[in-house]
């Protein structure tokens, strides 16, 4: 095999999982990524068609693999399985309960998928590499799964949340918004908050008791990085 129909395979095979890994993809975005042009994109994208990918086109808007339509599992490089058990060092510092407990579920799956000998390699890794504890070592809160799932689902959250300035809990019903932290330690939450009729930061070790409720609210147009200039601003 020529030198350039292998980079051709490998551009395809990264192409497919380019699609499995976002919703839609534009012929431009590929284009950049793979550092080809627009055109080439085009090509590899007829190939996959002809190979019976089921690729549904949106004219306009781009690319996505049809719904339900699944590859078999990736073969991760050994370099690429390195990083996640390293990522997994990190995570597992993490002062919510509930991130860490699913990440290595997930980290579980992946080393799953990994031949042997990445696998043995992954294991040597994991047991050589460390990041030094600062504070508190034990988790403060167990509600950011859930509150991922509201953020992006777009539903209301009740919550009792303690105030330090008045010495005690108010209940508010908040629209998440973004989610932050302070290198490994405390989460805080950006969200619409109908009691006070602004953005507020609600600290996860201040919230009480937290519940997602059915009530769903319009998706705030302003993006993460505007709110983080605003509030550099104001503060």
């Amino acid at each position: 095999m020529k030198a350039q129909d292998t980079s051709r395979l490998s551009r395809l095979i990264a192409l497919l999982t380019q699609l499995q890994s976002k919703r839609l993809l534009t012929s431009t975005e590929l284009a950049t990524r793979f550092k080809v042009s627009v055109r080439t994109i085009y090509r590899d994208i007829r190939t996959l068609e002809e190979a019976g990918v089921p690729i549904v086109t949106e004219e306009g808007k781009g690319y996505s693999l049809l719904e339900g339509y699944r590859l078999p599992p990736i073969m991760f490089t050994e370099q690429e399985a390195n990083a996640f058990i390293t990522a997994e060092k990190l995570v597992l510092l993490n002062k919510d309960s509930s991130l860490t407990q699913h990440y290595a579920d997930g980290i579980t799956k992946i080393k799953s998928v990994l031949r042997n000998s990445a696998r043995d390699k992954a294991s040597i890794l994991s047991e050589r590499v460390a990041f030094e504890e600062t504070g508190n070592e034990q988790s403060v809160s167990d509600f950011l799964s859930n509150v991922q799932l509201a953020l992006t689902h777009f539903q209301v959250i009740k919550l009792d949340y303690y105030s330090p300035g008045n010495h005690e809990a108010t209940h508010r019903l908040i629209e998440p918004f973004a989610l932050i932290n302070n290198l490994g330690q405390s989460w805080y939450l950006i969200a619409w908050c109908r009691l006070r009729q602004d953005f507020r930061l609600f600290r996860f070790d201040r919230i009480q008791k937290l519940t997602i409720t059915n009530e769903t609210f319009v998706p705030h147009k302003m993006s993460l990085q505007e709110y983080l200039e605003h509030y550099k601003s104001k503060f």
